[in-house]
């Protein structure tokens, strides 16, 4: 691949990326300018809009730990960003590899923007079913936001190109 052919590859998965943060961070000032921290409005029978802050990580991991995590996460979010981005640029040319890690890049830095800005990342999708309870107070799946939901469908995509290349050198 051409060095100009690599530098367009790489600026459609930058785009991808910055599609994403803009999405994560344009729905957060909508929940931000529409609700109070802690509010709740029910959508459907299993689907709520919320507005709660997580000071930690997933599932609230570390939550509680005092003030540390919001720049341990932060670092985390900027250095995953650095390396996010080499690779896209080392190989820029493995679509869904690339897709993935866009969509990660961009959820990643849609979070770090909540941490520095905040202290917190700012959640507001709130998913509940029955069956969920014993695993979740009240069945209520931990709430959660773009950007989160960029990284897991990243991730999935990234478990699927891993696989799809096993299986290809079997």
């Amino acid at each position: 691949m051409t060095r100009s052919n690599q530098a367009a590859s790489l600026g459609i998965w930058l785009g991808i990326a910055l599609v994403v943060l803009l999405a994560d961070q344009f729905t957060k000032v909508l929940i931000v300018g529409s609700f109070q921290h802690g509010d709740s409005q029910t959508l459907t029978s299993f689907f709520n809009l919320v507005r709660v802050h997580n000071s930690g990580a997933a599932f609230s991991f570390l939550a509680n730990a005092g003030g540390w995590q919001r720049w341990f996460f932060t670092a985390i979010g900027v250095l995953a960003a650095g390396f996010i981005v080499y690779l896209l640029r080392t190989h820029a040319n493995q679509r869904l590899f690339c897709f993935a890690l866009a969509l990660v890049l961009g959820g990643a830095i849609g979070n770090v923007i909540d941490r520095v800005l905040f202290g917190h990342v700012i959640d507001f999708l709130d998913f509940h079913w029955d069956w969920l309870a014993p695993l979740f107070y009240g069945g209520h799946f931990p709430a959660f936001n773009i950007a989160d939901s960029a990284i897991s469908v990243g991730t999935v995509c990234l478990i699927v190109d891993e696989l799809r290349r096993v299986r290809r050198g079997a």
